[in-house]
């Protein structure tokens, strides 16, 4: 009786996209890339952490109670003033850049608490220069924050007020594996990443603004693709379609 042939057994990892973030990202999106053929491994170059002394408690309690116009261009500095919230709401009229930062801010303070958003500093000042007749605004940030929204609006005669709530510390590795694609999320993750590896000349690398590209540009000529909304999910969901 003839042997009947082994069966031929396919590596599921071959002919699939791997793509590397340099963020977490949910369960259920990493899930949806899986059925596209897309693997995502999430490995994070930056860790933040909240400036918990009693310098900046104190700032942010005292903007709790001021009826302000309050600026932020993260969710970690979000997390950072939350952390300081009591059960009273403050009077604040909120500008925040991105919409998952809007997002989480909404759900800590108001539906209606969010007056404006937009997709990068620069266009969330002048934004706020004119839609605002403030001539005050305070700006929650971390300390590696840009100076174009603080410059803007000082030119335009708004009064700036800087609280630094968070830090970013560099947490870099070393790749071994080959992406077709790096995800990168902020300037600082670009230059973790940067100070132990290389990437081949024909990985494609994923911004998710301006400044984080320009960023890519002085570590390589590698093609860039800049995110075209604001937000991780978004620039996920943007190279997905990129490679499907």
């Amino acid at each position: 009786m003839a042997e009947k042939p082994l069966p031929i057994v396919l590596n599921m990892q071959e002919n699939k996209i791997n793509i590397l973030s340099t963020r977490p990202l949910s369960r259920s999106l990493v899930a949806e890339a899986l059925q596209q053929g897309i693997v995502i491994d999430e490995l994070s170059f930056i860790e933040t952490e909240p400036i918990q002394t009693v310098e900046v408690q104190q700032e942010i309690e005292q903007a709790y109670l001021q009826s302000a116009t309050v600026v932020f261009t993260s969710m970690n500095a979000v997390t950072a003033v939350l952390a300081w919230q009591d059960d009273q709401q403050p009077d604040w009229v909120i500008y925040c850049m991105g919409n998952t930062t809007k997002k989480l801010l909404q759900e800590s303070f108001s539906v209606h608490s969010v007056a404006g958003t937009a997709n990068n500093a620069t266009e969330l000042a002048e934004r706020i220069a004119e839609e605002s007749d403030t001539d005050e605004v305070i700006f929650f940030c971390g300390e590696q924050r840009r100076d174009e929204l603080p410059a803007i609006l000082r030119k335009r005669g708004i009064d700036v007020q800087e609280i630094l709530v968070y830090e970013t510390i560099h947490t870099p590795h070393k790749i071994s594996k080959e992406y077709q694609a790096v995800l990168f999320y902020s300037p600082s993750a670009v230059s973790s990443f940067f100070s132990n590896n290389k990437v081949p000349a024909q990985t494609i690398l994923f911004a998710i603004g301006n400044t984080t590209a320009k960023t890519i540009q002085q570590y390589c000529n590698n093609t860039i693709i800049v995110g075209k909304a604001p937000g991780k999910d978004e620039l996920v969901r943007q190279a997905m379609e990129y490679f499907s």
